[in-house]
């Protein structure tokens, strides 16, 4: 029996941080070899950061990013590192370096590019052509990258053809809510149905609207979990790998130039590394009956809450920033954005401003205090009525009177949210404070937002949240604590802009449980008028036609507010930005059909 100890560093990369990135690779390969590690892997790309994007069209990064391989390559003595990086001059690769006693002894190129949802790979690497196996000590490893294991032709071809015992995956896969079932599964189902172990590292933290969760997971052959990274945190995942002899079929050298392979395109490489596999007298680490425990799973609300977190903590440090500024209105969008802003960066980085305006209800302003104090934060009040008189009379000539009280339209009550938004962002100018939005996903989708007004800001925190879930989620928040953070009289007021009087969301929108599913079928799904009648008609009777082509109508007619909305986090499986791109000039009507 041989014992293949492997580790798997879980990191969080900064795109274009290449030095950085490349001191956090060697410290954690001097960890693992002080854990006695045969084998390292670091997740996709891990030197230039993923995704790049363009930078990967700038030779000058490729070759910076090669030229800390090779910096990296001259740190690893006695243990094999297998390192995310971007190879080649002219035709750019996603590759997985190879390395052992400074050395680089093989280079695998990522053959599946995706190309949708979030995914643009085509666009800047071209795809491998070899499938790639090395043996150690008679241990065959195969490798791959991020979507290569998602479809089993590959996992097939290097168990079967390749001999592998270990598949060995590195991988940047971004997050959404229930994707980490689907991966668990996915993975388990490689492993038992090629009898090989799966051993899938996956990157951490947030990279721009992307949140990496990590938790990469290690399978034994019969496709138990048997070793597991924490979730949106760093980690050095170990585990003991028992390899079972296999005789006559022992690894040998292949033929220059490789095995064809079923698949006439590609080649099979089979590489030969002479090391030994470490001897140890100690029970072995995260093996089947011995000290392996999972990971605690958590809940939906925790585990987006968590992501959250991550992803705003991630874009406020990476980008230089120290503190954030946030209007609070007195509703539940505002006083959840700032409840996760202080989880992810602490009370004495988070302000909060009240801009109270004429149609501001006291129980709106009285909650926006409870709130500041649960949260022990600083607090600035800056009525806008004198700012909202001086625009009055400036407008007054060309809008012939209609400013007059008691006779304003959209027009007067976006001048509102524009005041607020030129207040937020002059604080930031004078004290680079990172402005944080407040709108969720129901509100960007159907356009019941300002362009330059509560839109004004630089990340939004709560974009990809759908109304129902920030009451999920503010109930979540709450029950962590004896006491509530965010007061109960915020969760249960009836929401509403509060820019003229007795106004009420409902007075333009359907109800939130009405209008959320129709969304979630129609920009998460795609689905046709007719679908969404028949599936969201048949779980709520108050949802009808008339209701959903009026969703439609708001939806499609404001795709030119989404474009020029700040980014914020993806927690569903389809979020607007890279997920969603419609043209803003388009003439197809929806819900015709």
């Amino acid at each position: 029996m041989r014992r293949l100890r492997i580790g798997m560093a879980q990191i969080n990369t900064t795109v274009g941080d290449l030095e950085g990135n490349t001191e956090k690779i060697i410290e954690l390969i001097n960890k693992g070899k002080a854990k006695d590690v045969d084998v390292i892997t670091f997740p996709e790309l891990s030197i230039p950061g993923y995704p790049a994007e363009d930078l990967l069209l700038k030779p000058h990064f490729i070759k910076e990013n090669q030229e800390c391989l090779k910096i990296i390559a001259d740190k690893v003595e006695d243990i094999i590192a297998i390192i995310g990086f971007a190879d080649g001059k002219e035709e750019i690769y996603n590759a997985a370096a190879i390395i052992y006693n400074g050395s680089l002894k093989g280079v695998y190129h990522k053959i599946l590019l995706p190309n949708y949802g979030v995914f643009d790979e085509n666009r800047y690497f071209r795809a491998g052509d070899e499938y790639m196996v090395f043996t150690l000590e008679g241990t065959v490893i195969g490798i791959n990258i991020c979507e290569d294991i998602w479809e089993d032709e590959q996992t097939q071809i290097l168990c079967s053809q390749g001999k592998a015992d270990v598949i060995i995956n590195i991988s940047s896969s971004p997050y959404h809510a229930g994707k980490r079932v689907i991966r668990e599964e996915m993975l388990s189902k490689r492993a038992a149905e090629n009898g090989a172990f799966v051993a899938y590292n996956n990157l951490v933290g947030g990279q721009d609207e992307l949140v990496f969760d990590g938790n990469g997971m290690i399978f034994d052959r019969k496709g138990r979990l048997i070793a597991q990274g924490r979730q949106f945190e760093e980690d050095l995942i170990l585990a003991d790998l028992d390899i079972e002899k296999r005789g006559k079929e022992e690894f040998s050298k292949s033929k220059k130039g490789g095995k064809r392979c079923r698949n006439k395109r590609h080649v099979l490489r089979k590489i030969e590394i002479s090391k030994s596999i470490t001897k140890r007298d100690k029970p072995p680490i995260h093996s089947v009956g011995t000290n392996f425990k999972p990971v605690r799973i958590p809940g939906p609300s925790e585990e987006i809450y968590n992501a959250l977190i991550l992803g705003t903590r991630d874009y406020v440090r990476k980008n230089g920033f120290e503190k954030v500024v946030i209007g609070l209105s007195g509703g539940i969008d505002s006083a959840l954005t700032a409840v996760i802003a202080v989880d992810a960066l602490g009370k004495e980085n988070v302000i909060g401003i009240s801009m109270p305006s004429p149609f501001s209800s006291k129980g709106s302003v009285s909650d926006t205090v409870v709130l500041v104090s649960n949260l022990c934060i600083r607090l600035i009040t800056l009525p806008i009525k004198s700012a909202m008189e001086a625009y009055k009379e400036i407008l007054k000539e060309p809008f012939n009177g209609v400013l007059a009280e008691g006779k304003g339209d959209i027009a007067e009550e976006n001048l509102q949210a524009r005041i607020r938004g030129n207040l937020l962002m002059a604080l930031s100018n004078k004290f680079g404070w990172l402005v944080l939005t407040t709108g969720n996903k129901s509100e960007t989708s159907t356009g019941y937002c300002t362009l330059y007004g509560d839109m004004a800001g630089g990340f939004a925190v709560i974009k990809d949240v759908p109304k129902t879930m920030v009451y999920e989620l503010s109930k979540y928040r709450n029950s962590l604590e004896e006491k509530d953070i965010i007061p109960v009289s915020i969760i249960e007021k009836e929401p509403s802009a509060e820019l003229r009087p007795d106004q009420k969301d409902v007075d333009t929108l359907p109800p939130y449980p009405v209008l959320d599913p129709i969304l979630k079928t129609y920009i998460e799904q795609d689905k046709s008028i007719e679908e969404i009648v028949s599936v969201v008609y048949n779980r709520d009777e108050c949802i009808t036609r008339e209701i959903v082509e009026k969703v439609i109508r708001m939806v499609d007619s404001s795709e030119y507010k989404r474009r020029q909305a700040p980014p914020g986090i993806k927690i569903t499986p389809k979020a607007f930005g890279k997920d969603r791109r419609l043209p803003i000039t388009n003439k197809y009507v929806g819900y015709r059909f």
